[in-house]
This record gives structure tokens, C-alpha cells and sequence, in this order.
């Protein structure tokens, strides 16, 4: 029984796939547009002294932050890779070959930015005249002693040129771009292991949810089956919600997240800045809107399980807890909003996205969206909806075979959540994105499931940039 439920999933959703390709969601593209690849838009050249994004280098919002001077011989050395490309010109006025160290995130950028040079401005060569400096010749803590950045012009010196030269750098993927002085533009990149670079959208492992009879549990113990406390906005009533997969899964990962507390009633929600969360500037959920977590600022109001006897993992967080019963959150819990008091950076372990059938959770007392990345949550629940369909179709599938198979026998809770664990070797982990991706790239994307890097590739094409957060998902689509 198991077995040809299974065969059957993934003809479903390949069909389900194709349908998505054919007519593309709504979470794929605004208006109009969706469905055609963009126009390529006009560049405007940055102006002397501006810097993109606008934020401090060393900010999350751009390059993050510095790690150490790298010294020659040290065990971080191992960290830069020369840059041998013919179509760049290096200066290396030292002749030591310094230059042409660099990360390979700020070498990838680099190549990037030299093809854009000559497409630019054809039989002109990008130079750059400083890359990983050894000799303390840049201020404390410059990300040239890391080799995370580089100072550039163009082969021909013509100064007029690199307003559009630093423009074309920030479009070539530099975290950090910045139209320095007169003589050179300054560009820079986050760290290869950097929380930054990676922060996509996702809760601590140790973050709880409500699950039907009241119980809390941790994030990380989720199963498929369970069904846990969600809403379909700030101003509706908690209801019980089919947990279906992670979309991001980095359990054994510590990161950077944001801490929002409220005061009354207390409450702490760790999540990182590219995720979703209901928001008002007043306490009428009626004005509630979900952004990304960074926007949220104090005196803004969040919403919140109403209740005293709402824990968090930050209260408590002995493994008892995950037993306690607590009163039906269907019978009588509450929405309420919450004055934001404190916002601030924490460290903590696990990344985990949870996708609900609703596209929302109650977590850690909080409501907050599933999804990340774009400020568009119904078009994200929109693009979802084919996952959900293949969920729902399998299950059907499988209580349908069940039936068949052995007509009025009731299988136990234990068994469904078997079945539902072999639904998940194709919807969940066990799948990866049957395409052309390299080994290195798998391994750097494997965390994400498939259907979210399939939609980011769609919404690529056809999003602009702006629209997504900062810190979003930094990979490739599989091709």
C-alpha cells in the first residue's frame, strides 16, 4: 500500500510542476509582467562619495562584519585564492603578488564584474590597484586584510567612467559598493562563512510551536503529521494547521537572529531579518501587514497568543515541558497585539523554516509567516499552492489505497506518520532538484528545499533585485 502510494506522488507532482512552468503563480512575478524575463533596465552611475547599499560596510545589511587580519603563513591564508583572469589588470605595486589574493566570493564578483567592463566599454580592461594588503597600509580593521576587498578602476583611467564602473560592480554581486575617491571605487563582499552571507529566512531549532491537544514542542522535533497552532492573519482565530516539510533545514548551524521582545505580555521571538512577521504601527490588526523582521522596530505592534500560560523555549526550556498540557488553543485562545520594547542581535542554534498548510505559525507565542525572502506573503502562499495540492493528493491517494486495500481497517496515528514520513522522500529532503548542479553548489544549497530554489529561480527572472531583503537566499538556481 505504501509502495504505489508513493509511485504515485511524484507523477503527480511533475504534472503539478508543469502546470506551475505553463502559467506561471503570481508569487513569481508582479502583475503584468509575470511570465516574461524583464527588460534589462537602464544603469545610473553611482555619484562621488555614494555607497550601495546604504548602509556602514561592516553592517549585516551589506559586508558584514570583520573577522581578523589574515597574516601570510596563518591558517586563515588558506582562505584566499589568487585571481590569475587575463581580463583583469593588477597593479601589485608590491610585487609580491598580494593583489591577486582574495576570497573566492570577492574573486567570483570580480570575474563577474570584468566581463561586465568590457561589455561595457569594449577594449577597456578592469584594474585594480589594491586587493588583500599585508602591510597595515588601510585603517584598523579594513576588510583588505582579509581579502574581502579590492579598490578598482578601469585600464584606461578615465575617471568619468567610474561612477558607472562602481554601478557595475553592485550589480556584479559585491555586498558593498562605495564611489571612495576621485582615483578608485571601493568594493568589498561578506565573508565565506559568514552568518550574514547566509541568512535566509528561519527560527532557532530550539523555537516552540503548539500542537493539537495543546502540547508545545520544539521546532526541530516537527514531524510530518503533526499540526500545529497557525492563523490566516492577526485578526482571526488560532486553528490547527498540517505541518508539511521544512523549506530550510540547518539544525546543527549557529546564527544571527533578531531578538523582538514585548513587554505585555512578555514575549521573545528569535528569527532572522529576511523572514515575514504581522507588523502594525498601531494595535488594530486590521493595519497589520507582514515585512521582514529587520523593519520591525520598538513601539511597533507584533501579535501575539494571548495568555499567561503561553511558554516560550526562552522561559523554559527543560525537555518536562514538551509534555505539559496546555488548555485547546482552538477552544478559546486569542490573537492579541503586543507593544514592541526591545530589537537586538542574538546568537543561537539551528535554522529551521516550517511550511504550514495555512503559510503561518504560532511560534514561540508569535504569529508569523512561513515564508521569507519577499515581502509578498499572499503571493508566496499563492506560489506554494502546488506543494500543498501534492500533499493533499497524496494523502488522498494514500487513504484511498488504504481503503481498498483493507476496507474498514483504521490505521493507527503511528502509521500515518509513517506514510507521511515516506511522502517527504519525495516532497521533503530526501529530494533534491533534478538538475545540473555542481557539487559544490549542492552542497551550499542542500539546506533549501528544492521547490523554494525552484520558485527563487522563476522569481529571478522576472523580480527585480529590490525586491528582495539583503540578507536573502545567496545561491544560484539549478539549471
Amino acid at each position: 500500500m505504501m509502495l504505489s502510494g508513493t509511485c504515485v506522488l511524484p507523477l503527480l507532482l511533475a504534472a503539478l510542476i508543469c502546470s506551475l512552468a505553463v502559467t506561471p503563480s503570481r508569487g513569481c512575478g508582479p502583475g503584468r509582467t509575470y511570465g516574461r524575463r524583464r527588460q534589462p533596465r537602464k544603469l545610473t552611475p553611482l555619484v562621488y562619495k555614494q555607497f550601495v547599499p546604504n548602509v556602514a560596510e561592516k553592517t549585516l545589511g551589506a559586508s558584514g562584519r570583520y573577522e581578523g587580519k589574515i597574516a601570510r603563513g596563518s591558517e586563515r591564508f588558506k582562505e584566499l585564492t589568487p585571481n590569475y583572469n587575463p581580463d583583469i589588470i593588477f597593479k601589485d605595486e608590491e610585487n609580491t603578488g598580494a593583489d591577486r589574493l582574495m576570497t573566492q566570493r570577492c574573486k567570483d564578483r570580480l570575474n563577474s564584474l570584468a566581463i561586465s567592463v568590457m561589455n561595457q566599454w569594449p577594449g577597456v580592461k578592469l584594474r585594480v590597484t589594491e586587493g588583500w594588503d599585508e602591510d597595515g597600509h588601510h585603517s584598523d580593521e579594513s576588510l583588505h586584510y582579509e581579502g574581502r576587498a579590492v579598490d578598482i578602476t578601469t585600464s584606461d583611467r578615465e575617471r568619468a567612467k567610474y561612477g558607472m564602473l562602481a554601478r557595475l560592480a553592485a550589480e556584479a554581486g559585491f555586498d558593498w559598493v562605495y564611489y571612495e575617491s576621485k582615483a578608485h571605487v571601493h568594493c568589498s563582499v561578506k565573508a565565506e562563512n559568514s552568518i550574514a552571507a547566509k541568512s535566509g529566512g528561519c527560527f532557532p531549532g530550539d523555537s516552540r510551536v503548539f500542537v493539537e491537544g495543546g502540547r508545545s514542542k520544539r521546532l526541530r522535533d516537527l514531524r510530518p503529521g503533526d499540526r500545529v497552532l497557525a492563523a490566516r492573519g492577526p485578526g482571526s482565530r488560532p486553528v490547527y494547521s498540517d505541518f508539511l516539510l521544512f523549506l530550510d533545514h540547518e539544525p546543527h548551524r549557529r546564527r544571527l537572529f533578531l531578538s523582538v521582545k514585548t513587554a505585555a505580555p512578555a514575549r521573545t521571538l528569535l528569527v532572522t531579518p529576511a523572514h515575514l512577521v504581522f507588523a502594525a504601527n498601531s494595535s488594530d490588526p486590521r493595519h497589520a501587514r507582514p515585512v521582514f523582521a529587520s523593519r520591525v522596530r520598538p513601539g511597533m505592534h507584533v501579535f501575539v497568543l494571548d495568555g499567561d500560560e503561553v511558554a516560550t523555549s526562552r522561559d523554559n526550556d527543560d525537555d518536562d515541558h514538551e509534555e505539559e498540557d496546555h488548555r485547546d488553543r482552538d477552544g478559546g485562545a486569542r490573537l492579541r497585539a503586543a507593544r514592541v520594547e526591545r530589537v537586538s542581535w542574538v546568537e543561537a542554534w539551528g535554522s529551521l523554516a516550517p511550511l504550514t498548510a495555512h503559510g503561518t505559525l504560532v511560534v514561540d507565542g508569535f504569529l508569523a509567516s512561513c515564508y521569507a525572502v519577499v515581502e509578498l506573503h499572499d503571493w508566496a502562499h499563492a506560489a506554494f499552492a502546488p506543494l500543498r495540492a501534492a500533499h493533499a493528493a497524496a494523502r488522498a491517494t494514500r487513504w484511498l489505497l488504504g481503503r481498498a486495500a483493507s476496507p474498514g481497517v483504521t490505521e493507527s496515528p503511528e502509521e500515518e506518520r509513517e506514510e507521511e514520513g515516506e511522502e517527504s522522500r519525495f516532497l521533503g529532503w530526501d529530494s533534491r532538484f533534478p538538475g545540473n548542479c555542481s557539487g559544490a553548489l549542492e552542497a551550499r544549497s542542500a539546506h533549501i528545499h528544492w521547490y523554494s530554489r525552484l520558485l527563487y529561480g522563476l522569481g529571478r527572472l522576472v523580480l527585480h533585485d529590490d525586491r528582495y531583503h539583503p540578507l536573502g537566499m545567496e545561491l544560484e538556481p539549478c539549471s
